[in-house]
């Protein structure tokens, strides 16, 4: 009977992550209380990176453009979820099981992956605005492509296109290594859907011509695994 119980009480824990009258299982999300930052934290104005990127690849770091960076993180709490960091749009940031953090910092999504889970990159010497995020948690690591990628607590953050605005959590438990990360570094795991894929990468400008399967929600179906 206690089985019985306890299933009952994970399928309703998992029922309420997930919005009803969805259509598609993955399309999960939920919109921010207020977008407020947890009044308990306090607000930190710069980011001291911890170290994580050599000089060495710092200083081969290119140029980003002021639409390319990400200017802010911000601790807030959405419906459902809980505690997320966000972006200067409000958009809710993630972390990727298959990164390291041991012995070295590395991020491992490139090329597609990183079309469909951006990475939050900064400028050389910049530094992000914080909100409810400990500075001595935030840090950059070089990418493959030599761009400086934010971190948290080592984790390299990323947001995902399958979020279509602020507050939203679609990417939570993609492919069963993407979740929503916290101001501390952990996953977020208040509210786990159902494993689903990621959405498919944007098609690039020369494909143009042919079917856009941009930011269409991957499904069982679809002959296609962008989870990474």
């Amino acid at each position: 009977m206690k089985v019985v119980g306890a299933s009952i009480a994970a399928a309703f824990v998992l029922t309420g992550c997930a919005p009803a009258g969805l259509d598609n299982a993955s399309d999960y999300g939920a919109e921010p209380a207020a977008n407020a930052v947890d009044a308990t934290a306090t607000p930190n104005p710069t980011a001291e990176p911890d170290g994580d990127a050599p000089e060495g690849d710092e200083a081969d770091a290119p140029e980003l453009s002021e639409d390319e960076v990400t200017s802010e993180l911000t601790a807030a709490k959405v419906k459902r979820m809980g505690e997320t960091v966000q972006n200067e749009d409000g958009f809710v940031l993630y972390r990727f099981d298959d990164d390291k953090v041991k012995p070295e910092v590395v991020s491992e999504c490139n090329g597609d992956c990183a079309k469909v889970w951006p990475p939050a990159v900064i400028n050389k010497g910049e530094k992000p605005k914080l909100k409810g995020v400990d500075a001595d948690k935030v840090g950059t690591v070089a990418r493959e492509d030599g761009t400086l990628q934010l971190t948290i607590d080592k984790w390299p953050v990323y947001t995902y296109i399958g979020d279509k605005k602020a507050g939203q959590w679609k990417g939570q438990n993609v492919g069963k290594k993407w979740f929503v990360i916290t101001p501390e570094g952990k996953k977020n795991l208040t509210c786990l859907p159902a494993p689903s894929k990621a959405v498919a990468p944007p098609a690039d400008e020369k494909e143009e011509g042919g079917s856009d399967s941009s930011g269409d929600a991957g499904s069982a179906e679809s002959g296609s695994d962008y989870s990474y």
